[in-house]
């Protein structure tokens, strides 16, 4: 990100299954994916500003104040690959999530005394 932070984006392919007829290949395939966020590294000047700042309220709630566009100046998309078996052969199901938009709030702290991303 253009702070210095690094994060990373993970997808998984929770589910895959034939749902019925498609006229592209003749399968038509569900498939049921989540994504996750981790933050791999924040530059110290970060980590000093909200050391006095309370912690994150608990989940599922975030805070609604304090919010900060951060610009993405680099990334690789997450890729998560199966190959599923349906009524007409293999198929190899490929999901591909890349990130939109990164937000920050230095308003408060995670429990690693980072800011919120």
């Amino acid at each position: 990100l253009a702070d210095g932070a690094v994060l990373k984006l993970r997808i998984a392919v929770v589910h895959a299954r034939e749902v019925g007829f498609s006229p592209f290949a003749g399968v038509n395939i569900d498939v049921k994916a989540i994504g996750g966020i981790a933050t791999l590294k924040v530059p110290e000047e970060l980590k000093e500003k909200v050391k006095d700042k309370p912690s994150m309220p608990p989940a599922p709630e975030l805070p609604k104040d304090g919010w900060e566009i951060v610009d993405i100046e680099e990334q690789e998309p997450a890729v998560e690959e199966v190959v599923i078996d349906t009524s007409k052969g293999k198929f190899l199901v490929r999901v591909i999530a890349e990130t939109t938009m990164a937000a920050r709030n230095l308003n408060y702290k995670t429990t690693l005394g980072e800011p919120i991303y």
